[in-house]
């Protein structure tokens, strides 16, 4: 395949690839603890490679379906440069499914092997699956504006429950509770986006500040970064942690609760860069007091 290795990289978007894929081995941790990392290590691996090849493709995906709009957007993109062909992409693209659902048939295998249902793990990836197909062609979930946001925040936000599944243990309450803290905190940062890239996505797809304005969106963004931080707030009233261990959770809840002024002043970029930065140290606000 033409182009370059950085090209293929900057494709898959590897920024947010990783940051997806650190959440497998979280979504573990919150799951059972740090046994995994000694008696379920391959199972974990496999789903961070599995995640890594999904998220990929579905990045390569959405770069194939926007490459006209990327050419006036987003003009430093491999696609829209040209530094990748659409021909060499759609092989690509194929490469890293096949790799994908691979990694997800070693997965189910090994949870067979170790006497565990491997059905969770099927479900969750066949739904992302779904989600991610309908996104980009389908209905085309991503030109309707919420439910577009929505469907990716779903798929952003199941990658928790991913790697709780990976390990055979999904139904741990505070799994569900960071995964509705990822959905919503990814929510809002798609609303941003949306609000950063309106006049691009003008004439290509109806968002939801094209439908009620940049103010009122921005505003929503902002009460589903409310919503985002009871889900952080819960885990320490409810438990497992105690409530004094919020403590941890500081550095997230400063950079949430400061957005408004981002947003106040249509600062939409340094806004979702800082809901990206605020979910991460969410993430490691849960796994400190985890190992004290």
């Amino acid at each position: 395949m033409g182009g370059g290795i950085p090209a293929y990289l900057q494709l898959m978007r590897m920024k947010n690839v990783l940051l997806a894929s650190i959440t497998v081995p979280l979504g573990a941790q919150f799951a059972t603890g740090d046994t995994w990392a000694t008696e379920q290590l391959p199972e974990v691996i496999s789903q961070i490679l599995a995640v890594i090849f999904f998220i990929g493709a579905g990045n390569s995906m959405n770069d194939l379906k926007d490459v006209e709009i990327d050419r006036d957007a987003h003009p430093d993109r491999p696609l829209a440069s040209g530094s990748i062909t659409l021909d060499n992409a759609r092989r690509f693209v194929y490469v890293l499914w096949t790799l994908s659902v691979t990694c997800v048939l070693i997965g189910a295998y090994f949870l067979h092997a170790d006497g565990k249902s491997p059905i969770e793990l099927i479900a969750i990836y066949a739904t992302a699956v779904t989600l991610m197909t309908t996104y980009d062609h389908g209905p085309t979930l991503k030109n309707t504006g919420l439910k577009g946001n929505i469907s990716i925040s779903i798929m952003v936000g199941a990658v928790i429950l991913y790697g709780a599944s990976s390990v055979g243990n999904l139904w741990t309450p505070l799994v569900w509770w960071t995964a509705a803290l990822v959905f919503f905190a990814n929510l809002a940062r798609e609303i941003i986006k949306d609000c950063q890239d309106m006049e691009a996505d003008e004439g290509n797809r109806t968002t939801l500040p094209m439908t009620y304005g940049l103010v009122k969106s921005r505003m929503l963004a902002y009460v589903i970064v409310m919503a985002a931080l009871v889900c952080l707030y819960i885990p320490y009233w409810k438990g497992p942690f105690e409530f004094n261990q919020l403590i941890f959770q500081t550095p997230a809840i400063l950079m949430l609760i400061t957005l408004n002024r981002e947003l106040a002043e249509g600062r939409d970029y340094q806004a979702a860069s800082k809901i990206r930065i605020a979910m991460l140290l969410g993430l490691i606000g849960f796994i400190v007091p985890m190992q004290l």
